[in-house]
């Protein structure tokens, strides 16, 4: 990230919450199509919502388990099981706002066959279940694990890995009279 110039670092580091948020969310949406499509084009064809249901359900446990362990690492605030609580009600009311959409699709606006083409029925499908619903459902779940899931920024220490320090007078350098691997031509025509 040091090679970035500094207005992106700067950018980068105010919004990583966001930032890693999305990434958990696009692996989410991955396990959630995946388990859906899976479903839907299997065991559970006359049963597309319920399907989307199931799909939907895979991608919370996995969210929850990269959010607490990734996207929010340092927030907390709450005891686990009252956290993890609060995750799977924010994250049902998330399934109902994701589920809405498809709902409406199918059984309002009748985007279904025979009434459509099967190529219509699953764009209409793809569209209002995974782009509508989960850009409704992802707005709302991530202003709500700040707000009541995860509301204490810097309750957790921060556990990621920080740089190894080295001794620089100890490591060899061209200057140091100390043989450096790689520079000697005998080195280098026995390494080719």
């Amino acid at each position: 990230m040091s090679r970035l110039p500094e207005p992106l670092q700067f950018l980068l580091h105010k919004h990583r919450e966001l930032i890693r948020f999305a990434l958990v969310g696009g692996t989410t949406f991955i396990i959630d199509n995946g388990v859906w499509y899976a479903l839907k084009l299997t065991v559970l064809t006359d049963k597309v919502v319920t399907a989307k249901v199931i799909g939907v359900l895979v991608a919370i446990i996995a969210s929850y388990v990269l959010s607490r362990e990734w996207s929010f690492h340092t927030r907390g605030g709450r005891e686990r099981h009252h956290e993890a609580a609060l995750f799977f009600l924010v994250s049902g009311l998330g399934v109902a706002i994701n589920i809405a959409p498809l709902w409406l699709s199918r059984h309002l606006f009748g985007l279904q066959a025979p009434f459509v083409s099967v190529m219509t029925e699953e764009i209409a499908d793809f569209a209002s279940g995974s782009i509508i619903g989960m850009l409704l459902a992802t707005g709302f779940k991530f202003w709500a694990m700040r707000r009541w899931v995860f509301p204490d920024a810097g309750a957790r220490p921060d556990r990621r890995v920080h740089p190894i320090s080295v001794d620089s007078s100890r490591v060899p350098s061209r200057n140091s009279g100390l043989p450096v691997p790689g520079t000697d031509p005998v080195d280098r025509a026995e390494a080719s």
